[in-house]
């Protein structure tokens, strides 16, 4: 039987399929100002499925349309991670729309979570508004704020006010590297209050979109001292968890 999960994010969405455990289809699209059709574009590309199970932002939507199961993302991240890192216990997602600090137990069930989810401070969003207002491409954000002389204070974490702060330090002159430094740490100083507020030890996981941000990655590890593990498509652990759980339900 062939599983499928699909993971509806505020940019991008992701499908997987699995066979007993073996992830045979992975796809990824944009989301756009119409997720429903680039959905069913997706889901006319494939060659069939049993089942399908929806998480992210826009499952409900996916609910409505598809009468499908749903299943909330930290669940689904919980699942998906376990399965690629069985002994891993901690796990930072940061989305487009949100980030959540989530802990799971031996058998794989979430024991605890955090999640900021009531603006888009220290998210995805966050940091794609900060790279327009700098001039930066996203992919090149991490890396240019990597090659940084010195890190310059962000105060506001408000993307309104912050973006006002940014504005301020370039018409001072300022570098934009040494902006994009100060930005990144902000982001890091808020995760990494959420990680100590939950974390209880063992592998530090670091899924979803900013996962792929270097410099993020990388600050990270030198404010909590510890190896962070990214997979190696951080976006799909959603997708691939929805559809594990639809199989461990078979």
């Amino acid at each position: 039987m062939r599983n499928a999960g699909i993971d509806i994010g505020s940019r991008t969405i992701e499908y997987v399929v699995v066979e007993h455990g073996r992830i045979v289809v992975a796809q990824q699209t944009a989301t756009t100002f119409d997720p429903l059709t680039q959905i069913r574009k997706m889901l006319d590309d494939i060659d069939g499925f049993d089942r399908i199970m929806a998480t992210g932002y826009g499952r409900n939507l996916f609910e409505l349309a598809f009468e499908a199961q749903t299943v909330t993302e930290i669940k689904a991240y919980g699942r998906g991670v376990r399965h690629l890192y069985p002994d891993a216990s901690t796990i930072l997602d940061i989305g487009g729309q949100d980030s959540k600090c989530i802990v799971v137990g031996a058998n794989g069930k979430v024991q605890k979570f955090e999640m900021n989810d009531r603006c888009a401070a220290g998210t995805g969003k966050f940091l794609e508004v900060m790279a327009e207002a700098l001039d930066f491409s996203l992919e090149e954000f991490g890396p240019s704020a990597l090659r940084a002389g010195k890190s310059l204070a962000i105060n506001a974490m408000c993307t309104v006010f912050a973006e006002s702060e940014v504005t301020s330090l370039v018409s001072r002159g300022e570098k934009r590297e040494d902006i994009a430094l100060g930005l990144h740490k902000a982001v890091v100083k808020r995760a990494a209050g959420m990680i100590r507020r939950t974390w209880v030890g063992g592998p530090l996981v670091f899924a979803g979109g900013v996962a792929r941000n270097c410099c993020i990655r990388k600050l990270l590890e030198e404010e909590l001292q510890v190896v962070v593990t990214v997979p190696d498509d951080p976006q799909m652990v959603g997708a691939l968890g929805a559809a594990l759980l639809l199989e461990d339900d078979a």
